[in-house]
Parts: structure tokens; C-alpha cells; sequence
């Protein structure tokens, strides 16, 4: 049966709130196929604005990939703002998609990616919103399946109370084995309800169904076990990788936003995965192994996505694009390929250590010189090899004097307050690095018209990562090295003014590290945040940490668990983690090993270049690293 747009009721209230464009739909390449003709209806959210929302990589490639399968179609839904969920709320009108704006709970599947642990009150407000029950128990029939993907789904613990299911890892494959699952379980009449369609979906050992195990606890609070209630159930949930991306070379046809975002560009995955081993990296280690994209597919999507979109810049991304083993063939064939042109090439992630200034003039050849950004991540030798972040000061002096040297007269350096064993000496050696940054510039250049300028983020320890153990540093002592750290480059005479200083308090930080690490019980401090008004948590002018306190304070009265339990306390070697039956691949034993070298200042090499240091992946998924180089080049191509 057919579902009517929303759009009529929807429009009436556009003029009373603040940019409306992103809410109307119609983007270049975007899809509105006919719900008749699908059996199976996918919406995708991510649950943050649309700005952020829409260039995400993940949400485009599945949407791309769902809408080429017959019989199956795809629309999209974000997070909307409080001044139009004010005015839904009084008006009756229910989340909508942008797409063709028809009502989200008519769907059978509302696949919901998380980036960001801070974006989970945004979930319960569009299922509040869409008419869907909070606590996945109470859903129906007609309610659908809520999914939950992404980076922060590696521990849904904090949310299983409000989905149906989780996946982990890649999407491109599974998605399309859902679709087929739910296809079949419709066609067959449904039989069963929900429950036998979350059974199916569990029992291929790639979906979790948090309702079908149960958490048992030892008095103090900490997890006892993790087992599966039902029979047919796995006890361990298992990753999803696809290995060969020359298969699903996605986004071929990018979306365009008609609103302003936070990247308007045609961003290109040139590999997934890394294995540099930086032990607060979640990304890193979930993502493994190393996958690369021949050069050949890099160059046919350019070609393909350009024309398709008309954006005039192209991101190489991946989590250190200049890792790539054919990273200068590319970037030369495409500086090569697009001279002349109005198309710029970037790099947005590159390591200090695999940066060289051959690279950057090919990048920056048609005329766009953007700025630099490098990540020591710590202020000290010492931290650095605490964090498995190989890159001497040396190498950091060098790298920049040669940027300086030229052409450039900015450079912007991003470290981490509150790593493990860190002193309040080793966030102060920040301060004397930027000044050896702006010294050896204007010495390689003669001339002060050199910048520099650091940006600070609190550490948060994370699952799947070695740091998973850690301790997480409260926030006051976090602040206290922050406004020292302020106050040593203000202090400074000769170069303070070159130097600029960008930082965020811990206090979010506090918030993420309960979501990242906290298991089911946190569900009920998530609730109660939202029923307080709690929305767009990762905007710091709509965060409110004091609101969080006292809703865990509340929540957790009954608990012998509290926030400071969830965050700065130290686990042992033994404790049961509330994701531990979610399998990324990494062996825990091989994380904790890693953990204990981090206290022992010890360093790891990058297994892509060195013997296998026994992570798990490989053996675990059945995978391997796949890395060139091919020897082929890119394929020629005349611009008109």
C-alpha cells in the first residue's frame, strides 16, 4: 500500500526555523523510487544535523548500493534541529525522510549509523518522533527494525535497550544479505513476527540482537557473563570486512547538498584499515587489516564521481592516505590527469612521518594551497612511544621547516590531554615544540610571517583498542593542564603571537568515555538525558554536562556503578568488558600485551612493512593485508 509524502504538512512550517533547505530534499543524484515496486524499504540515518549528516561516506555508499537492488529501495533521515521538532511535535508530523519525506515508521528497516557515541539522544528523539517505542521490547509489527552500524556500534551495549540489532564492521555486503533475509521473511508471510526475523538475523552470526542475550553482574558491579537466552544463538557476533574494494568502488554518483556542509568535496577511499598501531586509535584497530584500491579504480572514480557531481575538489581519504603504497602514482597521475582544470586534490589525514614535499606540490599544483595538518598527538618522546605514535621531534622539525622552506606559512598541529601516564611536564612540552616549529621556520625562511597553530582534544579510551584497560584522566586535571598549557604560550614574548591555541574541555570527554565504555545500565542515563532535553550532545552550545551528572546521579541511585565507576577507574587484566562477546577480530590477549608495552614505553612496528606481530585479524577473519604496489598507472584520460 501505497505512503503518502509529508511534504504538504511539512512545508507550512519551513518558513518558522532556520535554514530549511536542508530539510526539503531533491540533491543532485539523490533517489525517490516507487514504493510499490519494493518489497524491502531501507531508510538510513545518520542521527546528527544534516550538515554533518550528509557527506557522510558510509550513509552514500549504502544508500547507493541498496537503491541498485531490484525490488528494494532506500531513502534518508537526520537529525532535526530543536526549533522544527518543537514545531512537529505540536503539528502531529512525524520523522520524515528527505528524499521523498514520507514517514519513517512505514519502512521496514531504519538502519541508524552512529560516528560519534554523543549523537545517542539524537536516536531516541527521531524514534520519539517517527512514533516508534523507545525501549525495542515494546515495538510491534509495525514498527522497524532498528540497526544501529558505525564505529561507536562496536560497543551498542549503551543503546541495547532502544535497538533491535547491531552490525559491526563494513556494510556493503551485509546490508545486501539483510535485505535478502527480510525479503524472504516477507515473502513466506511474515510468520513468526519480529522476534523470528531478529532470530534469523541472529543466527548468521553477523547480526547482534542484544534481546536474545543476557547480562549477568557480581555485586560490585562488574559483568559476571554475556550468554545467549535463546537456542541457535552464537555466543560471539563477528565483524563484517570486505576485501576486495575494487569490487565496490562507491559513491559513483555522490550526492550534491543544496545546504551548506561540513565537506563539499568527492571524497575518495583510496584503502581501509591501518595498522600503525597507535593504541588510542579505535579506527585503527577496528578497521584492520590494511586494504588498498588499485590505482587504476582511485583514477576511474575521480573520473566517474566528478562528472557525476561537478565538485571541484577530490578527497584521498583513508586513515593515512599518505600510507598508500602507490601514493605519489596518484597523485601525480591525478595532478597530471586535472592541470589546468578548476579540480584541487587533498589529503585531509597525513602522518608526520609520511608526509614529504613532493606529495604536497603535486597536491597543490592547480593553485590551492590549504593549510597543513599533523598529529604528533603527544607533547613528549616519552608519550609518544606511551601511544605507539612513532614520530620523533626530529622528524616533526624537519617535516615542517621543509613545508615552511616551500611556501607555506601555516601549520596546524593536533595533540591528545589526558593520556595514559601522562604528567603535567608532558602537556607543557607542547608549548616548547610549537616554539621550535615557529623557530626553525622563520630561520628556513627569514621572515616572522610564520604560524603555527595547536589544537588539544581529551582522550577518550575506547573499545577494541589496547587503551580499553585504561584509567581515563578526570576532567579538572585535564582543564588544569589545558589553561597551563594557555597560559606558557601566552607567556611567551618571542613567539606566543605566532602561535594559536584551539582546545576543548574535558568535561565532554568525561561524557563520551561513559558511552564508549559503559555496558546496558548506562541506557537508563541515556533516557533520562533525553526526557531533560537532551539533543545534539556532540555541539558543544547544546551540550550540558551538569545535565548528564545529574541524570547518572539519578539513574544509577539503585547501581553500585556511578560515572567516575564508568571512566577514570582502572580495569584488570580479567574483568569481564561489556563488549568482550563482540568479536573485531583483535585477540584480547594480544591487546592486553600491547597495553602493558604502552606502560613499558614500548614501541610496535607496522606489521604492513615488518613479520606479523599476532594481532588476530588475519587468522581470525580469514583475511589479509592486501597492499601494492600494482605497476599499473592511472588510466589516461583528456579533460574537456
Amino acid at each position: 500500500m501505497s505512503v503518502e509524502s509529508l511534504y504538504n504538512r511539512l512545508e507550512r512550517l519551513l518558513p518558522k526555523v532556520q535554514k530549511p533547505i536542508q530539510y526539503v530534499g531533491g540533491e543532485l543524484n539523490s533517489t525517490v523510487k516507487d514504493w510499490d515496486e519494493a518489497t524491502v524499504r531501507w531508510v538510513l540515518m545518520y542521527p546528527d544535523a544534516y550538515e554533518v549528516g550528509l557527506p557522510n561516506q558510509g550513509i552514500q555508499i549504502l544508500y547507493e548500493i541498496l537503491n541498485e537492488l531490484p525490488g528494494t529501495l532506500a531513502e534518508r533521515t537526520y537529525a532535526v534541529w530543536p526549533d522544527l521538532e518543537a514545531l512537529m511535535r505540536a503539528e502531529g508530523l512525524p520523522q520524515f525522510t528527505v528524499d521523498a519525506h514520507r514517514p519513517v515508521r512505514a519502512f521496514d528497516i531504519l538502519g541508524v549509523s552512529f560516528a560519534s557515541e554523543l549523537c545517542f539522544t539524537n536516536l531516541l528523539t527521531a524514534l520519539d518522533l517517527a512514533g516508534i517505542p523507545l525501549n525495542a521490547v515494546e515495538r510491534t509489527d509495525e514498527d522497524p527494525i532498528v540497526l544501529a552500524g558505525g564505529h561507536a556500534a562496536f560497543n551498542p551495549e549503551p543503546i541495547a535497550d532502544f535497538i533491535d540489532a547491531a552490525v559491526l564492521g563494513d556494510g556493503e555486503q551485509i546490508v545486501i544479505a539483510i535485505t535478502e533475509i527480510v525479503r524472504e521473511w516477507k515473502s513466506e508471510g511474515s510468520p513468526g513476527g519480529r522476534d523470528e526475523l531478529l532470530m534469523r538475523l541472529a543466527s548468521t552470526g553477523g547480526v547482534y540482537v542484544p534481546k536474545f542475550y543476557d547480562v549477568e553482574y557480581h555485586p560490585d558491579g562488574r559483568i559476571k557473563r554475556v550468554v545467549p537466552n535463546r537456542p541457535g544463538v552464537p555466543s560471539r557476533v563477528y565483524k563484517h570486512t570486505v576485501m576486495n574494494l575494487d569490487e565496490w568502488p562507491y559513491p559513483k554518483k555522490p550526492l550534491v547538498p543544496l545546504a551548506e556542509t561540513v565537506h563539499e568535496r568527492y571524497s575518495v577511499e583510496i584503502f581501509r584499515g591501518c595498522t600503525r598501531g597507535c593504541r588510542f586509535c579505535q579506527a585503527g584497530m577496528i578497521t584492520r587489516p590494511v586494504r588498498e584500491r588499485s590505482i587504476t579504480t582511485i583514477g576511474e572514480m575521480v573520473r566517474v564521481g566528478l562528472e557525476e557531481s561537478g565538485f571541484s575538489e577530490v578527497g584521498l581519504l583513508s586513515l593515512s592516505s599518505a600510507d598508500h603504497s602507490e601514493i605519489r602514482d596518484i597523485t601525480k597521475g591525478l595532478a597530471d590527469r586535472y592541470e589546468g582544470t578548476h579540480v584541487g586534490l587533498s589529503l585531509p589525514s597525513t602522518r608526520v612521518d609520511a608526509f614529504n614535499i613532493d606529495l604536497a606540490n603535486e597536491l597543490s599544483r592547480n593553485g590551492r594551497r590549504s593549510g597543513l595538518t599533523f598529529a604528533p598527538e603527544g607533547g613528549t618522546e616519552r608519550m609518544r612511544k606511551v601511544i605507539n605514535k612513532m614520530v620523533t621531534e626530529e622528524d616533526l622539525i624537519r617535516t615542517v621547516t621543509t613545508a615552511y622552506a616551500q611556501g607555506w606559512r601555516h601549520v596546524k598541529l593536533y595533540f591528545m590531554c589526558g593520556l595514559p601516564t601522562e604528567t603535567d611536564e608532558d602537556v607543557l612540552a607542547i608549548a616548547d615544540l610549537a616554539r621550535k616549529v615557529i623557530k626553525a621556520g622563520r630561520e628556513v625562511t627569514g621572515s616572522k610571517d610564520i604560524r603555527c597553530t595547536v589544537s588539544i582534544g581529551g582522550f577518550v579510551p575506547k573499545p577494541h583498542t589496547p587503551f580499553q584497560w585504561a584509567a581515563q584522566c578526570d576532567h579538572e586535571t585535564v582543564d588544569r593542564r589545558l589553561r597551563a598549557l594557555r597560559d606558557a604560550l601566552r607567556a611567551d614574548k618571542e613567539y606566543g603571537r605566532a602561535i594559536g591555541y584551539r582546545y576543548h574541555d574535558g568535561k565532554p570527554s568525561i561524557i563520551e568515555g561513559l558511552l564508549s565504555r559503559g555496558d546496558r545500565r548506562v541506557g537508563k542515563v541515556i533516557r533520562a538525558v533525553w526526557e531533560d532535553g537532551g539533543r545534539f550532545d556532540g555541539w558543544s552550545e547544546h551540550f550540558s554536562f551538569e545535565r548528564w551528572m545529574k541524570a547518572a546521579e539519578r539513574a544509577l541511585a539503585d547501581e553500585p556503578v556511578d560515572v567516575a565507576w564508568y571512566t577514570t577507574r582502572e580495569r584488570d587484566q580479567h574483568e569481564v568488558l561489556p563488549w568482550d562477546h563482540l568479536d573485531a577480530g583483535l585477540d584480547r590477549e594480544w591487546l592486553w600485551q600491547d597495553w602493558q608495552d604502552a606502560l613499558n614505553e614500548r614501541e610496535v612496528e607496522d606489521c604492513r612493512w615488518t613479520p606479523c606481530y599476532d594481532c588476530g585479524v588475519c587468522p581470525t577473519m580469514g583475511t589479509e593485508i592486501q597492499i601494492g604496489p600494482t605497476g599499473k598507472k592511472l588510466l589516461p584520460l583528456i579533460v574537456r
